[in-house]
């Protein structure tokens, strides 16, 4: 399950997006629950907002019920996020992500694109309410990896096709299954085992 990952250096060209946060720090161990950088479109342009990882349709009155994935095979079906497919995606953008391995003793990978530096996760969004204010949250969309879920990486081409409004749902459909990228791994020592840790001895290799 892609269940962690990291965003730690971007390009000037990003941090000059619409929407970059003046107080945007790097993050090495970014999980559920936290506050990441959502990127969509907004009235024709790309735009950076920070969202809450684990999507909170306005309708829902159950909060320990937010999906941090949405899985590719069945989204365009469900109902907590058919909607957002048709009409609300975006993308997080993220240096790599981190999955563990094994069935007795789990270890820990890191894992990015082979001479990408920044990679860009399919998402969904929703805005939901709360005492006068409208937050943004989001689910990260994910394929079937051998007995994991990874995040669904989308090229540039797929990443316009995805933002744009006007994209036909065949084709977002046919997006769902996109060929992914070749990806390099690095299995890490322990240290990230820790949630708590969010400094770059996460990526100390073992």
């Amino acid at each position: 399950m892609c269940g962690r990952f990291a965003l730690f250096r971007w390009t000037p060209a990003f941090a000059a997006t619409a929407g970059f946060p003046v107080d945007q720090q790097p993050h090495w161990s970014i999980s559920p629950n936290s506050q990441v950088l959502l990127l969509r479109t907004v009235a024709g342009e790309r735009q950076l907002a920070r969202a809450r990882w684990g999507l909170t349709p306005p309708w829902l009155t159950d909060m320990s019920k937010t999906p941090a994935q949405a899985r590719a095979e069945t989204l365009a079906e469900q109902p907590m996020f058919r909607d957002a497919f048709r009409q609300r995606r975006g993308l997080l953008p993220a240096n790599g992500f981190y999955e563990w391995r094994g069935s007795v003793r789990k270890r820990p990978f890191w894992l990015t694109g082979d001479g990408m530096p920044m990679l860009h996760f399919a998402a969904l969004w929703e805005a939901y309410p709360v005492e006068g204010h409208v937050y943004l949250s989001v689910a990260v969309v994910t394929l079937a990896a051998a007995n994991q879920r990874r995040p669904l990486i989308l090229s540039e081409a797929a990443q316009q096709a995805w933002l744009a409004d006007d994209t036909p749902v065949a084709e977002l459909h046919s997006l769902l299954v996109s060929p992914q990228p070749q990806l390099r791994e690095r299995v890490l020592a322990n240290l990230v085992n820790d949630p708590k840790l969010d400094a770059p001895e996460c990526l100390t290799p073992a």
